[in-house]
């Protein structure tokens, strides 16, 4: 776990005391490829830091499957939405590949706040960070062309560009996987 405590140290001050406690309030889970961290209608109970895969989040509309997000090795896993207020989703978080996460309930995360130093100011700033790149996201779909949204994935998620299938890009950016190829074209010239 000493990745995650290193990762919360380029947060937040941890003393010694404070990183073993959060050790033991943390928990190892791992999925396999196609396996899902979080179904739509059920309540997120757990925040996770990926350790190492990936992931997709997408919401189901009759049928067709909208990505909207990717989590990578060092990013934290949740939906808010649910998670917050412990109602059910209606997202999913799926993995893309194996994937190891360390994982804390809702009641561990609500200790951390109590017991660490900084434990408000890391969940204050996690999800300041999830509210702008939501609103980045959703200003986006709005005002950006789809090869500037396509630019705009490249640049966020140049690190994983490789390992997701085109068509879940074609969705995040908004378009046919079809689009995507000639947008992948014209890029290429």
């Amino acid at each position: 776990m000493e990745k995650l405590i290193d990762r919360l140290r380029q947060i937040i001050h941890l003393s010694d005391d404070e990183a073993y406690l959060i050790k033991q309030i943390f928990s190892e889970r791992s999925i396999k490829k196609g396996d899902f961290f979080l179904r739509e209608g059920q309540v997120c109970r757990s925040v996770a830091l990926m350790e190492k895969g990936l992931v997709r989040y997408y919401m189901n509309e009759d049928g067709n499957e909208g990505t909207y997000y990717f989590g990578r090795e060092g990013d934290f896993v949740c939906d808010y939405e649910s998670f917050l207020p412990q109602v059910p989703s209606n997202k999913n978080i799926q993995a893309l590949e194996d994937t190891l996460f360390y994982v804390v309930s809702y009641d561990g995360l609500q200790q951390i706040y109590r017991e660490v130093g900084e434990g408000e100011r890391l969940g204050r700033l996690g999800i300041e960070q999830v509210f702008v790149s939501v609103l980045q996201q959703l200003s986006s779909f709005y005002k950006d062309s789809p090869e500037i949204r396509y630019q705009r994935f490249l640049k966020t998620f140049a690190d994983i560009n490789q390992r997701v299938p085109q068509y879940y890009i074609a969705s995040y950016v908004g378009i046919k996987p079809q689009s995507l190829s000639r947008i992948r074209k014209r890029a290429a010239l």
